[in-house]
Formats: C-alpha cells, structure tokens, sequence
C-alpha cells in the first residue's frame, strides 16, 4: 500500500465529501476527515485489500461520524438536564445535530432496515454498496459487473420500493 502521504492525497476528497454530506458543515468534515485519516493510520496494517482503499476509509468515516454524533447527543442531553434553554446559546448548532439526528434515523429506522431487507438482489447488495458503502453508480455498476447506468436505475427503484413499502405500513 503507497504511503499514506499518498493515500490522503488521492482519497482525502473522497472522504471529505462523505462526511461533509453528513454533517453539513464545512468546519465539522474537516475536523472529521483528519479524525478518519490518524485512525486509517494507527489500524493501516489491519486493511487487508479485500476492498478499495476508498471503501476502506469511507467505513472508517462512518464510524468517526456516528461517534461524533452520538458524542453531540449526549451533550446536548446533558446540557438539558443541567437546565439549559433548548432557545438559549448553541440552539442553531443543536438544530443542527437534529438534522443529522434525523437524517440517521430515517435509514437506519426499523421499518426501513426491514424494508431494504426485503428486496431481492441484486437490488439490495445495490442499495447496500451505496447507502452503507457509499459507493458511487460507477463503483457498484463495476463491482456488480454492470454498468454506471444499471447501477443507478437499480437504485432508484429500489429506494422507490423502500418508500413505497414504509408508507404502506406506517
């Protein structure tokens, strides 16, 4: 594996990108991507190939985020429970946090989860390699052996079928 000089420089973006989708804060991604990379770095002689060194990192951005994020909750309960106004000071910044609260409960939700479950493949591994690997259309379409094209379609009628089956019993 090149150096991780290297790696940062050809897959820094990649995942700056991921987190910032996330967190929606420029400032915040930054913190995170460097956060993702030292980790990279300490389990580097742990990474076994088995996968693209950009999944490899983005999965480690996953996990760096959903810290952060459980992190900010606990603050934020706690600086509730200590009596804090949720209109006083930070209330923009915790607003915030309940985007990305929210974001991460629509597709990590039971009903949800049972949903993409449900679908058969390779819709699912389709929906799984893009929501969960966030892989681009062009990745999955190359690791499923198909096209960008494919990739794309496969997806959006998956999600179609997720929305569909979410509404239907909610």
């Amino acid at each position: 594996m090149d150096s991780m000089e290297e790696i940062y420089k050809s897959h820094g973006r990649t995942v700056y990108g991921f987190l910032l989708t996330r967190t929606r804060n420029p400032d915040e991604a930054q913190e995170l991507t460097q956060e993702t990379f030292c980790r990279a770095l300490k389990h580097l002689k742990e990474f076994k190939e088995e996968s693209s060194v950009s999944t490899w990192l983005c999965g480690i951005a996953q996990n760096v985020w959903l810290e952060y994020v459980r992190r900010q909750k606990r603050r934020r309960e706690a600086e509730i429970t200590a009596g804090d106004l949720p209109d006083g000071p930070g209330a923009e910044e915790g607003k915030q946090e309940s985007v990305q609260d929210n974001h991460m409960l629509r597709w990590e939700s039971l009903e949800v989860l049972k949903a993409l479950h449900q679908l058969k493949e390779p819709m699912r591994e389709t929906m799984y390699l893009r929501l969960i690997g966030n892989l681009t259309f062009a990745q999955i379409g190359e690791v499923m052996g198909r096209s960008e094209n494919w990739a794309r379609v496969t997806f959006y009628r998956g999600k179609e079928l997720i929305i569909k089956e979410v509404k239907k019993n909610g």
